[in-house]
């Protein structure tokens, strides 16, 4: 989970000298960023370095990122006549450029690595475009769905066909697994999701999954819906802390032959080292040594991180 990023020095050198839309465009760049962390920890496979916001740029919708207050969409949704005026994107040539890092990345990756590619699930995305930056409420975005569900359904549609092709296309240049990412959906009530998110996230999973690689379906704050995320599709679930482990995997069901991701608390890497062991090492108990799990945080790595508390959880799971 953000593998790359600002706890790493030379992700940080690299920003004083580039925005991080020209890291993103540049995919010598953006290959050499995501080669960062498999260099310096040793983790068992790259996460393609993007930002899940750059199929905004060729719908239109305008894509800054402001110091401090993160990233702003400077054409917002607000009004159900915009979402019919959204351009059909083509992944191969509006976001080519990310395909072209796809490519170098597995050039550069030894062969035991694989690279995890990865776009934004359409709720999150949706959320972006009509909020026009971050939120804590999701007022803007919940208006719209109630007050224009036909609209709603109309954007959900485009998001998980450009989603769900972007993730594919990524599979064909290379990635060997993929990961639809859904960081906001936890707002929902478990109705909400079941009716305004569902059917558009499977649409998104099922043309990831065409591809024929391992699809990761992964989402903060679903426990209270994980049954209906699960069914929505991805052979691997993400979970993160707020449910644990061995709870999550009987809910999935004891015969599920899907794997699940997760779910250390990213915060858990700023406490005093015997405690972030005894948090890793309680994940690892309740995993069981079941296969199918794969170790990972519940959402990415804080910039405030220690680089040698990241490296110290990767050892100790491999360690066992």
């Amino acid at each position: 989970m953000r593998q790359a990023g600002r706890y790493l020095p030379e992700y940080r050198e690299l920003r004083r000298k580039h925005s991080l839309l020209e890291l993103c465009h540049k995919p010598d760049l953006a290959a050499q960023v995501t080669l960062q962390p498999v260099e310096r920890l040793r983790v068992d496979a790259a996460i393609l370095f993007a930002d899940i916001l750059l199929p905004f740029e060729p719908l239109g919708l305008g894509l800054t990122f402001a110091a401090v207050e993160g990233p702003q969409i400077t054409r917002p949704i607000r009004e159900a006549a915009q979402v019919l005026d959204l351009p059909p994107v083509d992944p191969a040539t509006d976001l080519g450029y990310v395909l072209e890092a796809v490519r170098l990345v597995v050039r550069a990756l030894p062969a035991h690595v694989p690279l995890i590619g990865f776009a934004g699930a359409p709720f999150t995305l949706a959320s972006y475009a009509i909020e026009g930056g971050g939120t804590r409420d999701f007022m803007l975005t919940k208006r719209f769905m109630y007050a224009e569900p036909r609209a709603w359904h109309e954007l959900m549609r485009r998001l998980a066909e450009l989603v769900g092709n972007y993730l594919a296309a990524q599979a064909r240049a290379g990635a060997r697994a993929l990961q639809l990412f859904d960081s906001w959906v936890g707002c929902l009530s478990p109705a909400d999701y079941a009716t305004y998110v569902f059917p558009h996230s499977q649409r998104a999973l099922q043309l990831a999954a065409a591809a024929g690689v391992p699809v990761i379906h992964f989402g903060t704050g679903t426990a209270t819906f994980l049954e209906d995320f699960a069914r929505a599709g991805g052979d691997v679930i993400g979970v993160d802390w707020r449910i644990p482990l061995d709870v999550a995997w009987e809910r999935l069901g004891a015969d599920s032959k899907r794997a699940i991701q997760g779910n250390l608390d990213p915060v858990a890497l700023l406490a005093p080292r015997p405690e972030l062991e005894r948090r890793v090492r309680d994940i690892l108990a309740r995993a069981a040594g079941r296969p199918g799990h794969i170790f990972n945080l519940g959402h990415g790595v804080l910039p405030e991180t220690p680089v040698d508390a990241v490296q110290a959880v990767v050892d100790w799971v491999h360690g066992g």
